[in-house]
């Protein structure tokens, strides 16, 4: 049993897991509730990019924490009942924006996000999803010379950590983008980053990818975990479901949290929810790579439905019923900016980020629960840092002494 492995989840994270346990020699059954990369792996922007390593919770955030406590602004809504009953997560949240943690966290995840750059390309590779694959990077957009300043941090940390970067006046920026309108003060472009035209379709691939060399899927809802001797029970909906394996790793995003509580696991992990909508471009016109309105609220991505309008975050609980305020008003920005056509869905796609208060995830194994492993609170960078993810869990599994080499993900810092 100790070389058989149940991933539970499969998004991003839990396929680029099964697939790199797979290739160690483990024998891995993925399991899931849908097929791979139908959750919220499948409505992110598509980036891959250094730039990611700028968590939301950085020290400039105590100068923006009166603005958005109004609760009216295109990129950060909450529900009080909500933050209300999460004030302590709340308050880890703000306490880890204090420069000594952010600093350790941009380290961190600028780590995670170098290794898992080349492991993705060569994933599209073997997959055959590499023409879903841009290297044009993508751009942030400033509308004022304020907004711009504000951005100075961000700015200074891409330098620190060598993120290749390219400022862009109003010219420059129409010769990069011309369909964009010309209300925006300057712009950085982030290079040496990737996107794609499809993150499922990127998921389904590597997913494929996985059952071509050897591993299994199944479908099925996990309602609950337990330690049985020197197994893992996993229990479906129904007492004839139920799985077993000796190691068990749960990578099931912000279900992760009530999944594990059934194992006396109460994780600090809070839900960054956001909206998306497809939009076709009247005459045609496109971006040609992501652009995030620093001022909007928005990333504009071109994917290959149309063009993917993604919102900023609301606070609220994992599975509360959506509400379409916050898109309607970054639709708003974003008709401002550029010239979109009609609404392509019939309804808003809602996801939800999973985020522990320092913005880092956690890779390893749960402190005094031998057997259980841990891949997930990646937030908004799951997509990006999932390959990475994936290589250092395995190595943590097949070396005990692995884990003292990313301190930074331990999963014992809350458990």
């Amino acid at each position: 049993m100790g070389n058989h492995v149940i991933v539970l989840g499969a998004g991003i994270v839990g396929v680029c897991c099964a697939l790199e346990l797979r290739r160690r020699g483990m024998t891995v059954l993925l399991v899931d509730r849908q097929e791979p990369g139908m959750e919220t792996s499948l409505g992110n922007a598509g980036v891959l990019a250094r730039s990611s390593l700028m968590p939301f919770n950085h020290p400039g955030l105590w100068k923006q924490l009166p603005r958005l406590l109004k609760n009216d602004t295109v990129q950060f809504r909450y529900r009080w009942p909500y933050l209300a009953a999460n004030l302590g997560w709340a308050a880890r949240f703000l306490m880890s924006a204090r420069p000594a943690v952010f600093q350790e966290t941009a380290r961190a995840l600028d780590g995670l996000i170098r290794l898992s750059a080349p492991e993705h390309l060569k994933l599209l590779d073997q997959s055959g999803a590499r023409h879903r694959l841009r290297d044009t990077g993508w751009i942030f957009l400033y509308r004022s010379a304020q907004a711009w300043q504000a951005g100075a941090l961000a700015r200074r940390t891409f330098a620190q950590y060598d993120v290749p970067t390219q400022e862009l006046d109003p010219a420059a920026l129409a010769e990069a983008e011309p369909a964009l309108s010309p209300i925006f003060h300057r712009a950085l472009w982030i290079q040496g980053s990737y996107s794609v035209d499809d993150p499922h379709g990127v998921v389904a691939a590597y997913a494929d990818l996985y059952r071509r060399e050897g591993g299994q899927f199944r479908r099925l809802d996990a309602r609950s975990i337990r330690r049985d001797g020197a197994s893992w029970i996993v229990n479906g909906a129904t007492a004839s479901e139920s799985l077993s394996a000796g190691r068990l790793v749960v990578a099931l995003g912000p279900w992760s949290k009530a999944l594990l509580k059934t194992a006396g696991i109460d994780l600090p992990m809070a839900f960054e929810r956001g909206y998306h909508m497809h939009y076709g471009g009247r005459d045609g016109v496109r971006v040609t790579r992501p652009v995030y309105d620093t001022g909007g609220g928005y990333v504009l991505s071109p994917m290959a439905r149309g063009l993917r309008l993604s919102t900023g975050v609301e606070l609220d609980a994992c599975d509360a019923p959506a509400r379409p305020d916050q898109l309607a008003l970054a639709e708003q920005r974003a008709r401002e900016a550029f010239p979109l056509g009609d609404r392509l869905d019939a309804a808003a796609w809602l996801g939800r980020r999973p985020t522990l208060p320092d913005s880092r995830p956690m890779i390893g194994e749960a402190p005094r629960r031998p057997g259980l492993w841990l891949a997930l609170g990646h937030q908004h960078i799951g997509f990006s840092t999932a390959p990475g993810t994936a290589k250092i869990l395995a190595d943590q599994m097949l070396d005990g002494s692995a884990a003292a080499r990313h301190p930074a993900f331990r999963p014992g810092r809350f458990i």
